[in-house]
C-alpha cells in the first residue's frame, strides 16, 4: 500500500482473511482495543477480528502491531533528505497534537481513506472506536463506517462546561458558579466576587481538560495573564478547600440504565492539574454511595439526550464530607483499561467488559444480561496510574522499552503469582527533543495495598526523570 506524506509510520499489512476494525485515539488506550476485538471475535462468526489503531504518538520505537501514526505538527524532521522518504529513525521531534487537529488530519487522509474502501470490499460494516466522540471525524460520513461509541455531536455538547451547568443545575450539587459572556463580563465578575469567594475562584472555558484552559486564581492578575479570549464564555465557580477528588467511570445505555465501573481517587496539582489517579477509593461507604447515585442521575440525563456509552464524572469532598459535583467526562477516561482490568479479574467469569457493555449501548440501547457490577474489592487489587507530562522542553538521553504486559500484571497480582509490580508505558525513546505538553510516559502501578503502589509509582516516575535533560 502507498502512503501518503501525513503517514509518518505504519507497521501494517492488510489480510483480506480478517475482519478489521478501526481504532482513533491516543497510545495509551490501546489495550482498550483488545476487550472489543474479544467482543467482536463473539460476534463475528465467519472471521477472525483484527484492529489497526491510528494515533499521534511520535515514539523511537513501536511495540504494537497494525499501526498507523499520523502527526502533522511533528512532520518536520521525519523524513530523510538523502534517501527521499519516510524515515522512523530520523524522528527527533515529539510533541502532542490536538486532539481535533489530529482527528482532522485522520479524517483527510488518502491513505485512511484508500484503506477503508478496501477494507469494506471484503466486510459489509467497518466499526470506528474513538478514545473520544468529536464532530471533526468525518469518516463515519463513509457509507458502511460507524462510530461504536457516543454520538459525536452529543458528546462535544455535553463536554461543555457550560451545558453540564445549565443542564445539571438542581439535579445534583454544585459550587456556586457563574456564567460570563466574554473577557470583560469575566473580569468583573471575577473582581466583585474576589472577597466574597476569598479562598480563590475557579475558571475554565467551556472545553477544557486535565489542567488546560482553566485555572484556580487567587486575584486579579492571575486572571488577566491565563485568559485572554475576548469573545469566550467562561464558567466560574468558587473553590471549594477539599481533601479528596474522586472520580468514577460509568458507561449509559439508555434513559434508565447506568452501569458503575468504579471509583477512584484523583491527584490533583495545583488545584486542577491531573497526574493520576488511585484504587480503589479511600472513601468511606457512604460517600461512595452518595457518588454513585449522583453518577446514575447524570447517566440518566445523557442517557436521556441520546448518549450512549462510556463517561465519567469528576467530583469534591469538602471538609465536612459534602459532596459537589465538578464535571462530565464525555469519553473515555485515562483509567478506562485499568477498570477493565479490574473488572476482568474481580467479576464472575464471562461478565461483560466495559467495552462490551458499550458495544451493546451503541448497537442495542441495552446492557447484555450478565451485566454484573463490581460490589466489593474481593481480589484485594490496588493500583494507581502516573501521567508524567513535559511542562518545558526536554532531551531524552535514555530509552524505556514499551511494556505492553498491563493486563498480565493485573492478573498476576490478582492471582497472588506476584504481590506487587509496575510499569512504565509508552515511552517516547531517546534522542528526542519533547516539546511541552507532551506525555513522556506513564507508569502503572499494581499491589495489594495502597502503600506499595505509591512506592512503584514512585520508583518508576524515577526511572523516568533519568531517562531525560534540560533541551
Amino acid at each position: 500500500m502507498d502512503y501518503d506524506d501525513e503517514i509518518l509510520f505504519s507497521n501494517f499489512t492488510y489480510n483480506p482473511d480478517y475482519y478489521y476494525f478501526l481504532y482513533i485515539g491516543d497510545l495509551k488506550a490501546y489495550g482498550l482495543n483488545t476487550f472489543l476485538q474479544e467482543t467482536l471475535n463473539r460476534r463475528v462468526y465467519n472471521k477472525e477480528v483484527r484492529f489497526i489503531a491510528v494515533i499521534p504518538d511520535i515514539c523511537i520505537q513501536y511495540n504494537y502491531a497494525n499501526i498507523f501514526v499520523i502527526n502533522p505538527e511533528a512532520r518536520l524532521g521525519a523524513v530523510d533528505e538523502e534517501l527521499g522518504r519516510l524515515n522512523l529513525g530520523a524522528f527527533r521531534k515529539s510533541c502532542r497534537i490536538k486532539y481535533d487537529h489530529f482527528i482532522s488530519a485522520v479524517s483527510a487522509s488518502k491513505t485512511i481513506r484508500a484503506l477503508i474502501d478496501t477494507i469494506l470490499k471484503k466486510q459489509n460494516q467497518l466499526y470506528i472506536s474513538l478514545y473520544e466522540s468529536i464532530e471533526e471525524l468525518t469518516l463515519d460520513e463513509i457509507e458502511g463506517v460507524t462510530i461504536l461509541g457516543p454520538d459525536k455531536t452529543i458528546a462535544k455538547r455535553f463536554n461543555s462546561k457550560i451545558f453540564q451547568y445549565q443542564t445539571l443545575n438542581g439535579i445534583v450539587p454544585m459550587a456556586e458558579h457563574h456564567i460570563c459572556d466574554g473577557l470583560e463580563s469575566l473580569l468583573q465578575t471575577t473582581a466583585g466576587l474576589r472577597r466574597q469567594w476569598g479562598e480563590g475562584i475557579f475558571i475554565s472555558t467551556p472545553y477544557s481538560a486535565a489542567g488546560s484552559n482553566s485555572a484556580v486564581t487567587r486575584n486579579q492578575e492571575e486572571v488577566t495573564s491565563i485568559f485572554t479570549d475576548e469573545d469566550s464564555l467562561y464558567l466560574l465557580s468558587r473553590y471549594i478547600p477539599h481533601t479528596y477528588d474522586p472520580t468514577v467511570l460509568a458507561v449509559v445505555a439508555n434513559e434508565n440504565d447506568v452501569y458503575i465501573a468504579g471509583i477512584a481517587d484523583q491527584v490533583i496539582v495545583g488545584g486542577n492539574r491531573f497526574v493520576g489517579s488511585l484504587y480503589p477509593t479511600e472513601l468511606d461507604a457512604a460517600s461512595q454511595q452518595i457518588l454513585r447515585d449522583y453518577t446514575v442521575r447524570v447517566g440518566k440525563i445523557l442517557g436521556h439526550h441520546g448518549y450512549r456509552g462510556i463517561f465519567g464524572c469528576d467530583y469534591l469532598i469538602d471538609h465536612d464530607g459534602n459532596v459537589v459535583f465538578l464535571e462530565i467526562n464525555a469519553r473515555k477516561q485515562g483509567t478506562t483499561l485499568e477498570f477493565c482490568l479490574t473488572l476482568e479479574q474481580s467479576l464472575p467469569e464471562g461478565s461483560p467488559s466495559l467495552m462490551e457493555l458499550e458495544y451493546f449501548a451503541v448497537t442495542e440501547d441495552r446492557f447484555p444480561k450478565n451485566t454484573r457490577e463490581l460490589s466489593s474489592n474481593h481480589r484485594n487489587l490496588h493500583w494507581g496510574t502516573y501521567n508524567y507530562k513535559i511542562d518545558t522542553q526536554k532531551r531524552t538521553t535514555g530509552y524505556i522499552p514499551q511494556n505492553i504486559y498491563e493486563r498480565e500484571t493485573f492478573r498476576k497480582v490478582a492471582n497472588g503469582e506476584l504481590l506487587k509490580d509496575f510499569a512504565i508505558l509508552e515511552h517516547v525513546g531517546t534522542n528526542f527533543y519533547v516539546m511541552p505538553g507532551t506525555f513522556l510516559a506513564r507508569v502503572v502501578s499494581v499491589a495489594t495495598n495502597r502503600e506499595e503502589v505509591n512506592e512503584g509509582l514512585c520508583q518508576g516516575v524515577g526511572f523516568i526523570q533519568q531517562t531525560i535533560e534540560e533541551a
